[in-house]
């Protein structure tokens, strides 16, 4: 099957000939006709499998006739991270080119004054995420009513990141007749509740098994250590790799992403950073220099693990393995895409194996583990396993509390020795005997106690009245 049979127009067929696409993929071949026609779509596919363009040609086609008012636009498009967003923007860019489609991009981290002025100007397609569009919205800055056609895309990672209240309200506020197009790589129970609820008789369209990983990616998992070990084990995996041109490199915490880019670093490797807590400008900034190859390591956190499509990754490593086994789905998915091979490594410590049993679980299959690989467990800089002391400090001993283990008697406790007895005694150093301590006497006779057991019983106060008993008495006379 090739575009041709799909029913875009003809300037679409020429700007994704011009783009070198010539068969659609699977979700493409299957979602784009009944795009095409205005039917809801409920699109599960696996990431890497071309999502994007599945909802963005016949898009493209559509708004060829009509044009947008100011504040209204035609289209939303909604994504979960500003990378996702920005991607998208450069899809209609180069599938748009034989248009005249005006673009907003709504996300967080850039002028608000700039974004205000394009959907002044009228916007045909809106790319936003859910916080700065419902912002632009409580602000009125911009109407909803006009909208023809929503697009939800990586509706999971709306769910992990907790956008589900925000997606349901932007759906309260675009017109009931609207078309929707709804599209993530894994369907759990909440987000099937949502597409019951805002999806009108959809076509479901799904190529691939819900959560399940692309053939062309060769899967294994690590055995380390963890600490300076575990970065040890990724700079031999990285050293020994084999067919490796570039890598992403997934970290859990984005403490642990700037670490591990300083310490790759300075060991001479060529590397970038993106995380959260970056402003926009140096996460593009990150993006661009892998994509162009100044760099060809890439230590992020999650927000590069959703439907980031870079071109030709060779390696993933999960430097840290995922908590939600869906992030793994996701994670592996930067490589291999397009048809094209790719290695996926993971450095698992004794604490991840509860995680890798339920990502076997989820994509039901088991990830093979390479096979004779021990890590030296060997610190930044240094060449033994354990982190040495530095000089002039003594290394500090645990308090002996509870559940530390107890110091032997000095009686019982086994030192080296060497030679016989006499030559040790010989060379021991003379010490002067200590005198036996006296044994402590018990508790009840450290104060000698009176045996009252033949006293007569005591009637009253006895003989210990107290003074202020003993004072007279004066009272009144009535005069």
């Amino acid at each position: 099957m090739s575009f041709s049979e799909l029913g875009l127009s003809d300037k679409v067929l020429q700007a994704v000939a011009a783009s070198g696409y010539t068969t659609p993929t699977p979700i493409q071949a299957q979602a784009i006709p009944f795009a095409i026609s205005g039917r809801d779509v409920l699109g599960i596919a696996q990431t890497g499998t071309g999502k994007t363009a599945a909802f963005t040609l016949p898009m493209i086609s559509r708004l060829e006739t009509g044009r947008a008012r100011a504040r209204m636009p035609r289209t939303l498009i909604l994504e979960p991270t500003r990378e996702l967003a920005a991607q998208v923007e450069e899809s209609f860019a180069r599938y748009g080119i034989n248009h005249k489609i005006n673009v907003a991009l709504l996300i967080g981290g850039v002028s608000f004054s700039d974004q205000e002025a394009k959907i002044t100007r009228g916007a045909d397609v809106l790319i936003a995420t859910p916080g700065r569009l419902l912002d632009f919205a409580d602000r009125g800055k911009l109407l909803l009513t006009g909208i023809e056609i929503l697009v939800i895309d990586e509706a999971d990672r709306m769910l992990d990141m907790g956008f589900i209240p925000d997606i349901e309200r932007i759906c309260k506020l675009v017109p009931f007749t609207r078309q929707t197009l709804f599209f993530s790589a894994t369907m759990p129970p909440e987000i099937t509740k949502l597409t019951e609820t805002f999806l009108h008789n959809p076509a479901r369209v799904e190529v691939a098994r819900a959560a399940s990983t692309a053939s062309t990616i060769t899967q294994a998992l690590v055995t380390t250590a963890p600490g300076h070990a575990k970065r040890e084990t990724l700079r031999r995996l990285l050293g020994s790799a084999d067919n490796f041109k570039n890598a992403i490199i997934f970290c859990n915490r984005k403490s642990e992403v700037a670490l591990l880019h300083q310490s790759l670093e300075r060991h001479g490797f060529s590397a970038g950073a993106l995380h959260g807590d970056l402003d926009q400008r140096a996460r593009m900034a990150a993006l661009d220099a892998f994509k162009s190859g100044q760099v060809n390591l890439l230590v992020c956190s999650d927000v590069a693990a959703r439907g980031l499509d870079i071109p030709d990754v060779s390696h993933v490593f999960n430097f840290d393995m995922p908590t939600h086994a869906e992030d793994y789905v996701h994670r592996i998915g930067r490589t291999g895409r397009a048809g094209k091979l790719g290695t996926a490594l993971s450095l698992v410590t004794r604490a991840d194996q509860k995680y890798v049993d339920e990502i076997e679980k989820l994509i039901e299959r088991k990830i093979d583990w390479l096979p004779d690989y021990v890590a030296v467990p060997e610190a930044e800089g240094e060449t033994s396993a354990e982190p040495q002391v530095s000089r002039g400090k003594r290394e500090r001993k645990a308090p002996a509390g509870r559940g530390s283990p107890r110091r032997e008697p000095v009686a019982t406790r086994e030192r080296p020795t060497e030679g016989s007895a006499p030559e040790r005694s010989a060379r021991a150093p003379v010490r002067a005997e200590r005198p036996e301590r006296q044994e402590r006497p018990e508790r009840h006779e450290r104060r000698p106690r009176h045996d009252h057991e033949d006293d007569v019983p005591v009637i009253g106060l006895g003989d210990h009245v107290p003074s202020f008993l003993l004072r007279p008495t004066k009272f009144k006379t009535a005069g």
